[in-house]
């Protein structure tokens, strides 16, 4: 398992990249102050960093410098409510390898931070680099570059439907329950009682296809195979 430190106070966000990083096949190791984070960054023991700028007892710009001065290739990605364009090039220009703003959508974190780890790895065959396109029958979406074809098509996704279509491409024929949308899509902002995953469902059928999410009765929904759908013009 890949060793991840994450620096970051705030316990609710500790719980929940925790939880996402570890259901990856990540290990995951908090600390909640500045201290901390950098004792055992320095330790050399983990791969990447996940690095929030509001510590309580040090800026995390000034940790990140104390970090750079001793071991200036493991990745950082600043995790920050911090959102202004003056931060973001301060953090990029202080050693961090990428810069993301809270709130945020676990899928983009869990893109970056592989796509951070496979930059710092060794390189490797050409041939041996897994494609990270999802594809499901005529469906096709880039995480990366945030892209979604539909037969050769192009479709125009929300943040939030575009997350939603990833989760369901990660998981092809299996029944999620609301549940699992709402932690994944919604993150550790969401309303258990909401219907929001209800009402993106139809957005999102409304764009790729009313077929191809099907409603699994007293759990949720899933993305199913062609043989099991039938196209909105048939």
């Amino acid at each position: 398992m890949t060793p991840i430190l994450m620096i970051e106070d705030e316990p609710r966000i500790q719980r929940f990249v925790s939880k996402g990083l570890s259901a990856e096949g990540f290990s995951v190791t908090c600390a909640s102050t500045g201290a901390e984070g950098l004792g055992l960054a320095l330790t050399g023991a983990f791969e990447l960093i996940i690095l929030d700028l509001g510590l309580p007892d040090v800026d995390g710009f000034e940790l990140l410098t104390r970090l750079r001065r001793q071991d200036p290739t493991v990745p950082v990605i600043i995790l920050t409510a911090r959102s202004s364009a003056q931060d973001t090039v301060e953090g990029l220009t202080s050693g961090a390898d990428d810069y993301m703003s809270k709130p945020f959508r676990f899928a983009e974190l869990l893109a970056r931070v592989r796509l951070r780890l496979r930059a710092s790895a060794p390189a490797a065959p050409e041939e041996s680099v897994p494609d990270p396109v999802l594809r499901h029958a005529d469906l096709e979406l880039d995480p990366l570059a945030h892209r979604v074809r539909v037969a050769g098509r192009a479709v125009e996704l929300s943040a939030r439907e575009f997350s939603l279509a990833e989760e369901f491409l990660r998981h092809p024929g299996q029944a999620l329950s609301r549940e699992q949308l709402l932690d994944a899509v919604w993150g550790y902002d969401f309303d258990p009682g909401s219907n929001v995953v209800d009402v993106y469902v139809r957005y999102l059928r409304q764009k790729i296809g009313p077929g191809r999410i099907a409603t699994v009765r007293g759990v949720g929904y899933r993305l199913v195979a062609p043989e099991d759908y039938t196209d909105a013009q048939g």
